[in-house]
Order: structure tokens, then C-alpha cells, then sequence
């Protein structure tokens, strides 16, 4: 068998040519690796032919980040702002994907309710902070609902359109097979809501951590935020790198590891491309 021969067979069997589904898997993680490793060598060759303490070379951030670690300031810090953005993140998404269902399925309130969603999506998060902060006072829930507060439109938006893509020949047929309402959230609605859901889920993730650092800087004592305003305050950009280099880690190993293969999980239904 020739070399055309031997490709043909691969693509019919349906395997790869060479390689495999472990080669596949690596080679996402491989490219990633290179590329982190280039960004590294830039910034060391940038540091060193411009030397400044506005630009700290990454041997300056990583033994920031150790000596913290070791004082346990930054893991306690970590902690505090994640606790803000899962809280902010679970409140979110629950009212935004309500809304945004009742509003994709009712024409008469989306036509109502369209002027305010309109409004809140373009306030200023600068705005909802330092409003709920006067309301309510410097605390805990003033911070994370003005978190959710700036989220929930997008969520709103992003699920309305699903709702309005939902196919209701799956609804009628349900009812000729006399499905149960749970039945009918379960195996039809939440499988054609899912792709909306997971979009307005990894642009929530993305968009709340950055709001919950201003939170933080602004109103309150502990959390990432509240480390970088203070690292500010002594023009010390070694500490605010490594801050905000820790915190975007522990975000991609939540986008790899949680985020992700949540979603193949749940897509697994869907024909893929070959």
C-alpha cells in the first residue's frame, strides 16, 4: 500500500494520519507553552536594555510572588477576591438567565422592559460601584451586588437571544408525548439554551473579576484589588505584576480546568465538524 494509499485508509477509518488523539490534545498546551515563553523573553530583553523600576524585570515579580506566598498575604488575598467573583458570578448568571428567558418568551415585556435593559448596559461600572457604595455603605454586599448589578444585562441580552432562537416544534412535540415540565427543561430547553449559557458564562467570568478589583480598590480591605491600590500608592510595580499575574493564573486554571471541559460535557450532543 502506497502513501495516498495509507492516507485514504486513515480518513476513511476515521483516525488521524499520524499521531493521534494524544498528539491532537498536546499540541494546543505545546503552542501555548511557546508562546508564554516568547512573551517572557521579550519582557526580560525589554527590562534589560531599558532598566527602570516602572518596568521590573520577571525575576523582580517572581520573587514578589514568593515572598508573598511565603508570608501568606497572597493566597488570603487570592481567596477574598475569588469568594467575590464566584458570589457575584452565581447571582448573575441565576437572575440574568431568568430575565433573559422571560424576555426572549414574552414579546410584550422584552417591549417593555428593552429601554431599561438598554440603560443599564450602557452605565458605567465606575458608576453602579460608587452609587451602591453611598446607598449601602462600604460592605461586603454593597460590593459584590454592584458586581452582579453590572453583569446581568449582558447576561439578559445573551439569553433573550437564545430564547428567541428556541425551536418550538421540539415544544409540540413534547406535548404529544406528554412530557413532564422537568422533562421538557431538561431534554429541550437547556440543551438549545446551552451554547447562549456558556458564552454568557466565560464573558461573565472575564468581565466580573475585572470589575470586582475596581470594587476592591475602591471600597474595600482586602482582596487583589485592594493589594495593587496599595502597591500603587508606593509606586511599586514589581507588587502590582505579581498580583495581577497570580490572579490571571488562577483565572486560565479555572477556564482549562473547570470551564472548558464543563462545556464539551455538555455539547457532547452536538455533531462536530470532522
Amino acid at each position: 500500500m502506497n502513501v495516498d494509499e495509507d492516507a485514504t485508509a486513515g480518513l476513511v477509518s476515521g483516525r488521524p494520519e499520524r499521531g493521534g488523539p494524544r498528539a491532537a490534545a498536546l499540541l494546543p498546551l505545546a503552542s501555548t507553552a511557546v508562546s508564554l515563553i516568547g512573551l517572557l523573553l521579550v519582557w526580560s530583553l525589554v527590562a534589560g536594555l531599558w532598566p527602570s523600576r516602572a518596568l521590573p524585570p520577571p525575576m523582580a515579580v517572581w520573587r514578589v510572588i514568593v515572598a508573598e506566598l511565603i508570608s501568606g498575604e497572597l493566597v488570603y488575598h487570592l481567596m477574598m477576591t475569588l469568594w467575590r467573583v464566584a458570589a457575584a458570578y452565581l447571582i448573575a448568571m441565576v437572575i440574568g438567565t431568568v430575565i433573559g428567558i422571560l424576555l426572549g418568551r414574552r414579546r410584550r415585556l422584552d417591549s417593555f422592559f428593552d429601554p431599561w435593559l438598554v440603560l443599564f448596559l450602557n452605565i458605567p461600572a465606575l458608576v453602579i460601584i460608587v452609587l451602591a457604595y453611598i446607598w449601602f455603605g462600604l460592605t461586603e454586599a454593597a460590593a459584590i451586588g454592584a458586581v452582579a448589578v453590572n453583569k446581568i444585562p449582558n447576561v439578559v441580552v445573551t439569553m433573550r437571544e437564545g430564547a428567541r432562537a428556541l425551536d418550538d416544534r421540539f415544544m409540540e412535540m413534547a406535548q404529544v408525548y406528554r412530557l413532564t415540565k422537568f422533562d421538557r427543561v431538561r431534554h429541550i430547553l437547556v440543551p438549545q439554551l446551552q451554547p447562549y449559557f456558556a458564552a454568557a458564562s466565560r464573558s461573565g467570568i472575564a468581565l466580573i473579576w475585572k470589575i470586582v478589583l475596581v470594587v476592591e480598590l475602591l471600597g474595600r480591605s482586602n482582596g487583589v484589588g485592594f493589594q495593587i491600590y496599595l502597591y500603587f500608592q508606593i509606586f511599586e510595580v514589581a507588587g502590582i505584576l505579581a498580583y495581577t499575574l497570580a490572579f490571571v493564573a488562577i483565572m486560565l486554571m479555572i477556564e482549562l480546568v473547570v470551564v472548558q471541559p464543563v462545556e464539551q460535557h455538555a455539547s457532547r450532543w452536538r455533531r462536530r465538524a470532522a
